[in-house]
């Protein structure tokens, strides 16, 4: 049987993965809240107004088409070379390329060149969320005994909810205080210039830990896979598919939420944008509580349980959650954003629970970075798929909600194929 870590490393472990899932969250969103005011304009500016911005959008999406790409390569080093060591290399190139976008020189400047240069940076920063998110589940619950996992895999999960605070305070915070021109001119690059002293941060809690027992018990033992994605592919192609599933509503809500709903509300229900990120922000601030809240439960009745119920729940309340957008106050508005962010928020938190036990530790961190990135990419599809669903049927206030609900059904079956799926092996006996 493989010892688990003392408290302390366990609980260091925690920490180094929070901060860098952090980290690493800010960095992607910072560039989704600010691109309108300096991607297109100061990069793309020769395609004109409209094919700047769509350049600028794609930018974004560029990130989530990459991520399997990265969760492939570092799911390899992961799996081959240790967590810990390609855990650094993920949050070294994330922090990295976003203090770099900071520093980019605009159209004006350096012509295409700084355009080329962005697009780089934003395939950079999709490669290493790519890799970041199944390493950091893994050095935080693989320190633990298998009892305690459930709780250990919600502590990365606050990263995303902490990053998306953070830039949204930075977009309100610039956005309040200086002028559209003063942005475009200089203080975008403010916050991407953050990231650097984040990074060092980061860089000091994971330089800090040690190797996770199980690593270094597959290690030992000889049990690597020359090529753990190949093994992967060989071993549990069909168990890829169920995590897939599970892990759509916790991102893919959050996508709807923070993106579609955002602009819908602003554009077509005609709520002031400040509003919106407002209540948005605090529904990620509740965050912050719910989730190591879950990750206790899952501990109790299981990850697979508590990521059934949560959506369950946000089937129930898909529908009259965006009916009620359609007449409420600001108050009402804030309590809505809440309501819709907790239940989802419950197969969030447990996501990182499930996922471990769903694969054998020879490959777990190619299974969790690869099936993770994949849903990530479904879902980086969703405001799109939702906008466009919106155009055929008028703007229906049930369209939203008919999306909420099909993500909440595809988890809610696949959490519970996943409860009869349990391969986590290395709190057993070595073979």
């Amino acid at each position: 049987m493989i010892a688990p870590s003392d408290p302390r490393t366990a609980r260091r472990a925690r920490w180094a993965s929070l901060v860098g899932t952090s980290l690493e969250s800010y960095d992607f969103y910072l560039f989704a809240y600010f691109s309108a005011f300096f991607a297109g304009p100061l990069f793309f500016e020769p395609l004109g107004p409209v094919g700047a911005n769509l350049t600028a959008l794609a930018t974004i999406g560029v990130a989530f088409v990459v991520r399997p790409l990265g969760a492939i390569l570092f799911g390899h080093l992961g799996d081959r070379l240790g967590r810990r060591t390609t855990l650094i290399v993920t949050v070294t190139i994330m922090g990295v390329a976003t203090g770099l976008i900071g520093v980019l020189p605009t159209f004006d400047q350096a012509g295409w060149f700084g355009a080329i240069l962005l697009v780089t940076l934003r395939v950079a920063q999709g490669v290493s969320l790519g890799g970041e998110w199944g390493g950091a589940v893994l050095i935080a619950t693989e320190h633990e005994s298998r009892a305690k996992r459930a709780f250990a895999a919600a502590m990365p999960q606050l990263g995303s909810p902490i990053g998306s605070i953070l830039a949204a305070t930075a977009f309100l915070w610039l956005t309040l205080t200086l002028s559209a021109p003063e942005i475009s001119a200089w203080a975008w690059r403010i916050p991407f210039l953050t990231a650097i002293p984040l990074l060092a941060i980061s860089l000091y809690l994971r330089l800090s830990i040690t190797e996770t027992p199980v690593f270094t018990a597959v290690k030992a033992q000889g049990l690597r896979p020359r090529v753990p994605i190949a093994a992967l592919l060989r071993a549990q192609p069909a168990t890829i598919l169920v995590a897939i599933g599970v892990a759509l509503l916790g991102i893919g809500s959050y996508s709807l939420m923070n993106t579609y709903t955002l602009n819908y509300g602003a554009s077509v229900l005609g709520y002031d944008y400040y509003q919106l990120l407002i209540a948005t922000t605090a529904g990620g601030l509740l965050q912050l509580v719910t989730i190591p809240l879950f990750g206790w439960w899952a501990t109790r009745i299981g990850s697979a349980r508590v990521v059934a119920i949560g959506a369950l729940g946000t089937l129930l309340v898909a529908f009259p959650i965006y009916y009620a957008l359609q007449f409420s106050s600001f108050e009402f508005l804030v309590a809505m954003m809440i309501i819709g962010g907790v239940l989802p928020t419950m197969s969030w938190a447990a996501l990182g629970g499930i996922f471990t036990e769903l694969f054998h530790e020879r490959y777990r961190y190619s299974a969790l970075g690869f099936a993770y990135a994949l849903a990530a990419v479904v879902s980086g599809f969703i405001p799109t798929v939702t906008a466009g669903l919106g155009v055929a049927t008028e703007q229906a206030w049930w369209h939203p909600g008919l999306v909420l609900a099909t993500l909440s059904l595809v988890t809610l079956v696949s959490a519970l194929i996943a409860q009869r799926i349990r391969v986590d092996r290395d709190d057993a006996p070595a073979a």
